[in-house]
């Protein structure tokens, strides 16, 4: 039980029954006063006046017994409350220790969840931009290959050019010379 509950309940109890004690005190005190003024006033009454007396205060101690009784009864009640209360007050701390140990636990697996989708985008993005890098080799190997081939073919196809046209100039050097034969 909570040290500052168990003092709240012995100072709540104390001041019950304090309280529930001054009425019957004040009370009993009253009357006694008042029996005395009356001896005095009328002594032939006495007796009568203190089986009056003997009457009021056992009437004020069944009536102090039964607020004695109520107080009690009333700080059981609140006793069985309390014990209730703290009974739920675990069970809610239970309770809310296991949720947040659940959702402390949902986390960690969200985030390790996370960081394997993190980690496989990561491999995809390298192998992607290794395949991209390689293609770029191979794009410039390719296009190197494709200007040697394309200089090789005009270096060949410059030395068939020249041929036919030495040729044709040949052909039309003799053609031009038997026309002047």
């Amino acid at each position: 039980m909570n040290p500052l509950v168990s003092a709240a309940s012995v100072i709540a109890a104390g001041l019950a029954v304090g309280l529930a004690s001054i009425g019957p005190g004040v009370g009993q005190g009253t009357a006694a006063g008042q029996a005395v003024e009356g001896i005095a006033r009328q002594p032939e009454a006495e007796g009568k006046i203190r089986d009056n007396r003997k009457q009021r205060i056992l009437n004020t101690i069944r009536n102090s017994e039964e607020l004695r009784g109520g107080a009690i009864e009333q700080l059981e009640k609140a006793r069985a409350r309390l014990r209730k209360v703290e009974m739920e007050a675990d069970q809610f701390r239970v309770n809310g220790y296991s949720e947040i140990e659940r959702e402390k636990s949902n986390l960690i697996n969200s985030t390790y969840k996370t960081l394997e989708q993190l980690e496989n985008y990561k491999n995809e993005t390298i192998q992607f931009e290794q395949q991209r890098a390689i293609n770029q080799v191979r794009q410039r190997v390719f296009q190197q290959a494709l200007q040697g081939a394309l200089g090789t073919l005009n270096s060949c196809l410059n030395n068939e050019l020249h041929l036919r046209t030495i040729s044709a100039n040949i052909g039309m050097l003799g053609a031009m010379k038997e026309i002047t034969d």
